[in-house]
C-alpha cells in the first residue's frame, strides 16, 4: 500500500518509485534522529506555552517522541525510504503511535527550519567532540616531547638543512597549529549557536509563537533575526568544513614529515609494527600506511568543502532542495577528521624517536653557519658583509670536507681578522643551540618553559 505523503494534498498522482529513490535522504540523515526528536520535544513545549496545543496534548506527544527515540536506539523502529527523510519518518511513526494528536506537532514549523536546527545541533556536538580529540593529540605530543625535549635535530627549509633545533621545539610547533584549530572551532561554535527554529518555511508564521522558548530549551545563545536567512543559511556548515580542512592539512603535513623521517634515508624514527603494514610481494617492507592514508584523506576533506561551496554558490533565497546534498559531505568530513586525529594520537604514542640519528644528521649542511654570521655581527660587522664572509668559508669547507669547527684560527682570519678563539664556543650544533635567546626561539630555556606551560594548560582544559 502506498504511503500517504504529508505534502500530498495538492497531488493527484503518486510519486514515481524512481523519484522516491532519487530524492530520499533517510539513508544518510537518519543519524540526525536524536537531534530531530530533541528539537521536536522543545517545539512541543513551546506550542503548549503559547496555547497552541493543550498540556495534555504536549505530554502525549513528548511521551510518544521519547518512545520513538528509545525504539530507534534499540533498532526496533525501521526507517522507510518512502517517508523520504528523518523528519517524516519520525512524524509518521508518531502518528501511528499516538494518533491524530501527533499531526499537531508540525504546527508553526517547516522541514526547512527543522533541518537547519538538526544540523546546528549535530554540528555543535561534533565540534565539542573534535575539540576533545584535538586536546588529546596536543597532550600526547607534549607527553612525547617532555622526556626528549633536549635532543637536537636539523631544522629544514626547502627540505635542506638549515639550523639546529631542539626536539621539543619541533613538537611545540604542531601543538601551536592544533591550538589554532581548536580555537578556530570555538569561533565557529559561537556563530553556529543560534536557533533557526520558528522561521518556518521562510517568512515565519501568523501564529503566536515564541522562538526564544525553544532556543533556550535547546541551549542556544540566541535565536534568528531574519526568517529568510535562517532557513537558507549554511554558512555554519561551510565554516565547519573549512575548519576541518585546515585541521586535515595540519595532520597531512605532520604525516608527510614522519613518512619522510621513517625512510632509510632519514631514519629519525621507528613507527610501531602495529601501526604499519607490509608488502604483498616484498617481505622486507614496513610501510607507514596509516600516515599515508591521513595524508590522502586530506584531499577528500578538501573535496567535501569545495562540494559544499559549489552547492551553495548559485542558490537564490531561500531553501532549495540542492541543500539536501550538504549532509553527506559534512558528515564525511567530520567523521574522517575525527578518525584521523584519534589514530594519529595512538601512532605518536607508539613511535620511537631515534635521537642519536637526529643529532648525527646535524653534522651535515653547516647548520652553524648562521651563528658564525651573527658572531661577526656581534663584532659590528654589517650582517650582509658577515653573510658573504661566512658564505665564502662554507664554500671552501664544502670542497675540503671540513666542518666550520675544524677551520683553524689562522684560516678564519684570512676571511676576517675579527674572528678569535672564542668562535669555537659557538660553533657546533650543541654550542649553537645554547646561543639562541630571542622570544619563541629554540633556546633550551624557552622550550622547557613552553612545554611545562602547555602541559599545565592542556591538563586543565581536559578536566
Amino acid at each position: 500500500m502506498a504511503i500517504k505523503k504529508a505534502w500530498g494534498g495538492r497531488f493527484k498522482k503518486k510519486t514515481a518509485s524512481s523519484v522516491e529513490s532519487f530524492t530520499e535522504s533517510i539513508s544518510f540523515d537518519q543519524r540526525l534522529y536524536k537531534y530531530d526528536i530533541e528539537g521536536s520535544i522543545a517545539h512541543t513545549t513551546m506550542l503548549a506555552k503559547c496555547n497552541l496545543i493543550t498540556n495534555r496534548e504536549k505530554d502525549t506527544i513528548i511521551k510518544g517522541l521519547k518512545g520513538i527515540l528509545k525504539d530507534i536506539e534499540n533498532s526496533k523502529l525501521k526507517l522507510k525510504t518512502e517517508h523520504e527523510d528523518i523528519h517524516m519518518n519520525i512524524e509518521s511513526a508518531l502518528v501511528k503511535r499516538i494518533g491524530d494528536v501527533a499531526k499537531k506537532l508540525h504546527t508553526a514549523r517547516s522541514r526547512n527550519d527543522q533541518i537547519a536546527l538538526d544540523l546546528r545541533l549535530w554540528a555543535r556536538d561534533q565540534i565539542q567532540e573534535i575539540t576533545k580529540v584535538i586536546l588529546n593529540l596536543q597532550l600526547e605530543i607534549i607527553t612525547k616531547a617532555k622526556p626528549v625535549w633536549q635532543g637536537v635535530l636539523p631544522g629544514f627549509t626547502h627540505l635542506q638543512h638549515a639550523q639546529p633545533i631542539l626536539v621539543g621545539h619541533y613538537f611545540l610547533a604542531y601543538v601551536e597549529m592544533l591550538e589554532r584549530d581548536r580555537t578556530r572551532l570555538g569561533d565557529c561554535l559561537k556563530r553556529l549557536n543560534k536557533s533557526p527554529l520558528g522561521a518556518c518555511a521562510l517568512g515565519g508564521t501568523t501564529l503566536n509563537t515564541n522562538p526564544e522558548i525553544t532556543g533556550k530549551l535547546l541551549g542556544f545563545d540566541s535565536v534568528f533575526d531574519n526568517s529568510l536567512d535562517a532557513v537558507s543559511d549554511r554558512d555554519f556548515i561551510l565554516e565547519y568544513a573549512a575548519a576541518l580542512s585546515i585541521i586535515s592539512m595540519h595532520l597531512s603535513r605532520f604525516s608527510e614529515e614522519w613518512i619522510i623521517w621513517s625512510s632509510q634515508e632519514f631514519d629519525f624514527l621507528d613507527i610501531d609494527d602495529s601501526y604499519c603494514t607490509g608488502s604483498s610481494i616484498m617481505p622486507q617492507k614496513k610501510n607507514p600506511d596509516v600516515l599515508e592514508l591521513i595524508r590522502g584523506k586530506c584531499g577528500r576533506v578538501y573535496g567535501n568543502l569545495f562540494s559544499l561551496l559549489t552547492i551553495m554558490k548559485g542558490l537564490p533565497l531561500s531553501y532549495n532542495r540542492d541543500m539536501q546534498e550538504d549532509k553527506e559531505a559534512i558528515f564525511d568530513s567530520s567523521d574522517t577528521v575525527k578518525e584521523c586525529l584519534s589514530i594519529l594520537t595512538e601512532l605518536i604514542k607508539k613511535t620511537t624517536l631515534k635521537l642519536d640519528n637526529m643529532e648525527r644528521s646535524c653534522s651535515k649542511g653547516f647548520l652553524d653557519a648562521t651563528v658564525l654570521a651573527e658572531y661577526l655581527v656581534g663584532k659590528e660587522v654589517p650582517f650582509r658583509e658577515a653573510h658573504e664572509i661566512v658564505g665564502k668559508i662554507v664554500g671552501v669547507c664544502g670542497k675540503s670536507g671540513k666542518e666550520l669547527s675544524d677551520v683553524s684560527i689562522k684560516d678564519f682570519k684570512q676571511y676576517s681578522p675579527l674572528i678569535d678563539k672564542g668562535v669555537y664556543n659557538i660553533l657546533g650544533v650543541k654550542n649553537y643551540i645554547k646561543q639562541f635567546k630571542s622570544h619563541g626561539s629554540t633556546s633550551p630555556k624557552s622550550v622547557q618553559k613552553q612545554i611545562s606551560a602547555w602541559e599545565r594548560k592542556l591538563k586543565k582544559l581536559m578536566v
